[in-house]
């Protein structure tokens, strides 16, 4: 069946509050209605003279959803108030109440990752259920082979040829995943950002198959990597994406060592990461991993023929004995002196949602002398004041890493990612590293996202203007204070780094409009994380981590808890992870808060999770317990005293 809140045919007027001379021409509004249907139709006229502005399925808004908290505010903006973005895929919120800044306290200790246990009785019934599982499992393989050989004929031998899976390594696929394929791969539409259109789909054979209805449902979006929000169908991003292809076209149709450099890949060079491991270290090195670090950091540590070993997850005690047992041993069987020691953690860990200890594993590496590599593929734009991240979160200089890595498809909602390091290592890795050679180079519409957005974090430098004095007038008091412009300027893009034909507006081009979406984030992500912890929950990670792990636990706990948060009121997506991403024990649901999201959105997961939670008993944690109208009510207090 399609769900309740199916959306209707895309419609041509689109509510986004975006020109302040419109709005404030608007007469006095006696209800929201009335309100932002005049608003739908001054952005109507606004939008009238561009044809590129066209409507979007994922914009369209339903007579229906006149109403709907997740297409409209719940409270009507003033014509004070002006929003440059669709509520459904940046929600307006002008509140600056709600806003926190992400950085590490060193007044405080560092926040270890600590593991929370649950009840003996949680654990016994995770291992019957499995148990039960292998034993019918096993089972229905054993006579299915015998007796329904139709449905375990990719499992045979057929005519002469092996199975290319066995029945072990299939068996998780099938028993576990395929009993939930509702809850996974849920096939969407349009932008991911505050809100997202979900296709409507059921089974009749026992989730074998699924069957789109042609319904689509509006759901609250708290499980896309899209931190800051910049994965958004208009605004200034977009519109650059726009122009960069009628500039440049969708495709260089090249490598970037032969025909595949554009105006922007000179500008901005930006290339794929994943195979640059094998050309950083080889045989007679030694590979030190955190042992919680991404499948793509093992695979290419795999790749490189480095010896690997691994400690334990951000435990600095764990990795300064392993330290000294390896520059103490040397390598295996001679016990010559390793040509590099190289160890390789993440700031932001994607399933625990733990922040590196990067003060005491810089203390390591003065004493030891180890090459340092972090991937910040989740912790850049995430975490700092300035989304730089990790080493921006400890006010630490991103020179003292030797190689810092990160992605584009996440806060930056485009896709690749980048190497930073010396020119030397990285003038290495240009030849060295298979994706130099061999990887097509970055499309340039994505390029065009990646610069935009990139610039709107940094800020762009504006040529400086001819001064006669080194001294400025403060407008704060009439102060007069030394001006520093190469501090002020620091870490800024340079105008020069731009294309001429890339025009910011002003609010991305200054930095003002990015630093707002990190605070934003940062407030986000620390209610969530405190407000489910004080109703009882047991949360994971690091409270300015924008990803927040609930401990489910029981595997069959995980389809329903999808499917009663998709059945709340409004719909809620969320993603649940299991074996083999995670232990056997440990399933979880994991959300990802964003910069658009409101405080309200929140208070609506928590609220669902409340509600949820009590139903599946969830509530297994130690510490002192609100309800969920007073964690929604002191929510400000609530992230200031965590």
């Amino acid at each position: 069946m399609s769900s309740p809140i199916a959306l209707d045919p895309p419609s041509p007027s689109l509510s986004i509050f975006k020109e302040k001379e419109l709005i404030s021409k608007l007469p006095s509004m006696p209800t929201a209605v009335s309100y932002l249907s005049a608003v739908q139709h001054a952005d109507t006229r606004a939008r009238s003279h561009d044809n590129s502005s066209l409507p979007s399925e994922d914009n369209a808004i339903s007579e229906d959803d006149e109403n709907n908290c997740l297409v409209y505010p719940l409270k009507p903006p003033t014509s004070e108030q002006v929003f440059t973005t669709a509520h459904t895929e940046f929600g307006h919120c002008a509140n600056e109440a709600y806003r926190c800044v992400s950085k590490h306290d060193y007044t405080k200790p560092f926040e270890e990752h600590t593991i929370e246990e649950p009840p003996y009785y949680i654990f016994l019934a995770t291992h019957i259920s499995l148990f039960i599982l292998h034993l019918l499992g096993h089972m229905r393989d054993f006579f299915g082979k015998r007796f329904a050989k139709s449905y375990f004929a990719h499992l045979m031998h057929q005519n002469g040829y092996a199975p290319l899976n066995t029945n072990l390594d299939s068996f998780y696929t099938r028993r576990l995943r395929g009993r939930m394929t509702d809850c996974l791969c849920q096939p969407v539409t349009g932008v991911p950002g505050r809100t997202i259109v979900i296709l409507d789909r059921h089974s009749t054979d026992n989730n074998y198959t699924q069957i789109c209805t042609g319904g689509k449902t509006r759901a609250l979006n708290i499980s896309s990597y899209n931190y800051l929000g910049f994965s958004q169908g208009h605004g200034g991003c977009s519109d650059a994406v726009k122009e960069s292809i009628r500039q440049c076209g969708v495709s260089t149709c090249g490598t970037r060592l032969e025909s595949g450099s554009s105006e922007l890949h000179t500008l901005w060079d930006s290339r794929p990461t994943s195979t640059f491991i094998p050309a950083l270290v080889g045989n007679g090195s030694l590979i030190i991993s955190d042992e919680l670090n991404h499948a793509s950091i093992r695979i290419g540590a795999r790749q490189s023929g480095a010896h690997v070993r691994v400690f334990k997850h951000n435990d600095m005690s764990s990795l300064e004995s392993l330290l000294r047992e390896v520059i103490s041993q040397g390598q295996p069987k001679t016990h010559r002196s390793w040509k590099k020691v190289l160890v390789i953690v993440e700031g932001l860990y994607s399933m625990e949602g733990t922040v590196l200890n990067l003060p005491k594993i810089l203390e390591l590496k003065q004493i030891y002398k180890f090459y340092l590599y972090i991937d910040e593929a989740h912790s850049i734009g995430a975490l700092g004041p300035h989304g730089r991240g990790v080493t921006d979160y400890f006010n630490i200089s991103p020179s003292s890493i030797d190689v810092l890595m990160g992605t584009f498809t996440k806060s930056f909602g485009a896709a690749g990612g980048y190497i930073a390091g010396p020119k030397t290592l990285i003038d290495c890795l240009r030849l060295r590293g298979h994706s130099g050679p061999y990887a097509e180079a970055i499309a340039p519409p994505v390029l065009a996202q990646i610069v935009a957005s990139m610039a709107s974090i940094m800020g762009v430098a504006l040529a400086p203007q001819p001064i006669n004095s080194k001294f400025s007038l403060s407008p704060a008091g009439s102060i007069v204070m030394p001006r520093n412009s190469e501090k002020e300027l620091l870490g800024m893009v340079p105008a020069s780094s731009l294309p001429t034909w890339m025009n910011l507006p002003p609010a991305l081009a200054d930095g003002s409009e990015a630093g707002m979406r990190i605070r934003r984030l940062a407030f986000n992500s620390r209610y969530l994380h405190a407000g489910l912890k004080k109703l009882g929950f047991i949360i994971y990670g690091h409270s300015f981590s924008p990803i927040v792990p609930l401990l489910i636990f029981n595997p069959g706990k995980l389809p329903m808890f999808v499917r009663m948060m998709r059945a709340y009121s409004p719909p809620i997506v969320v993603v649940v992870v299991s074996y083999p991403a995670t232990p056997f024990e440990t399933a979880r649901a994991r959300f990802c808060p964003s910069a658009s999201h409101t405080k309200e959105d929140i208070d609506t997961v928590l609220r669902a999770c409340d509600e949820v939670g009590g139903i599946l008993d969830l509530k297994h944690g130690s510490g002192e317990r609100w309800g969920i109208n007073m964690v929604c009510e002191r929510a400000v207090e609530l992230v200031r005293s965590v």
